[in-house]
């Protein structure tokens, strides 16, 4: 019988079309860590350093964050967001997710500490929002 894994590690990402903030976590500790930023111009050098990084933390899932506006209606990077996560299933093979990543962002923006890792710390964000919202915690 094949063991099943109680832990799954995840990737985020906080994507933009300048810079694509990355970051790690797992469904035990629930907590995201900031990884990388990646600021490569186009696809292919993106994707060569995204590919790294999946050889590196084996993630079993990945999550990409759905900007918004405040709303909640889609507006141009949304669709962009959603086509570079299709991207991601599409080259990778692993199951993609969306989180609302609205106030991501605007909650770092005041702390000078994390201005030079703004994205990884937004992805980070939105790592932590997405096992809040699929109660990681109550699938024990």
């Amino acid at each position: 019988m094949p063991e099943v894994k109680n832990e799954l590690t995840v990737m985020a990402f906080d994507y933009g079309t300048r810079r694509i903030g990355i970051a790690v976590g797992n469904t035990m500790t629930r907590i995201g860590q900031p990884i990388q930023t990646i600021s490569e111009s186009g696809d292919d050098a993106r994707f060569k350093v995204i590919e790294s990084l999946l050889k590196e933390w084996q993630p079993d899932q990945l999550v990409v964050g759905l900007p918004c506006h405040p709303d909640g209606t889609v507006h141009e990077m949304t669709a962009k967001a959603k086509r570079f996560g299709n991207q991601l299933l599409g080259r990778f093979h692993l199951p993609v997710d969306w989180v609302d990543e609205r106030y991501t962002s605007v909650v770092l923006e005041g702390n000078a500490e994390m201005r030079d890792n703004l994205d990884a710390q937004s992805a980070a964000l939105i790592l932590e929002q997405y096992f809040h919202e699929k109660n990681w915690d109550q699938l024990k």
